[in-house]
């Protein structure tokens, strides 16, 4: 399982892009995990799945509601990560307004999940193979804080957390 000081595992995500720009047309774009970390602080947290009660109702909302705050302490990128496909996470995105504040990026085939140990199998409920929930700071593409939740729960892996190690440690 990832843990504090490694590097993330190589491989792509992919982000529903609403605007064409810097090279990306509308639609799913790829960027690679090493490229899109290199150099930058990145607040990432990850949830089992698009339109699903807890990560609905708290977890994304709450990143959105302290995005400027994170920023403000030295964050420049907050990414949601679930295992779905990037017009679901672009939909959802739209949704729950996070344009600007929160990039949604889509573990289609699990496979950064994976590489990660930190899935979460919710295959007797229908979902099949899923992320935890959990947060964590990567800074320059190494995990400097790692907060996983217990199956179930909510508690260390918001927003609110993530701000106070971050404040704590600067």
């Amino acid at each position: 399982m990832l843990k504090i000081g490694d590097k993330l595992p190589a491989g792509t995500l992919q982000e529903y892009i609403e605007v064409e720009g810097e090279g990306c047309s509308v639609g799913p774009a790829s960027f690679d995990i090493h490229q899109a970390t290199a150099g930058k602080k990145i607040a990432v947290f990850a949830l089992p799945g698009a339109y699903t009660p807890t990560c609905s109702a708290k977890h994304v909302p709450g990143y959105v509601d302290k995005a400027d705050a994170l920023k403000a302490v030295g964050v420049d990128e907050i990414w949601c990560v679930s295992v779905n496909d990037a017009f679901v996470m672009g939909a959802w995105g739209r949704e729950l307004k996070t344009a600007g504040k929160v990039r949604m990026m889509a573990d289609g085939s699990a496979a950064f999940t994976q590489a990660t140990g930190l899935t979460l199998d919710l295959t007797a409920a229908g979902l099949g193979l899923r992320s935890n929930r959990y947060s964590m700071l990567v800074d320059d593409g190494v995990v400097k804080t790692l907060n996983v939740e217990a199956p179930g729960k909510f508690e260390v892996s918001d927003a609110g957390t993530m701000l106070s190690q971050l404040r704590s440690a600067g």
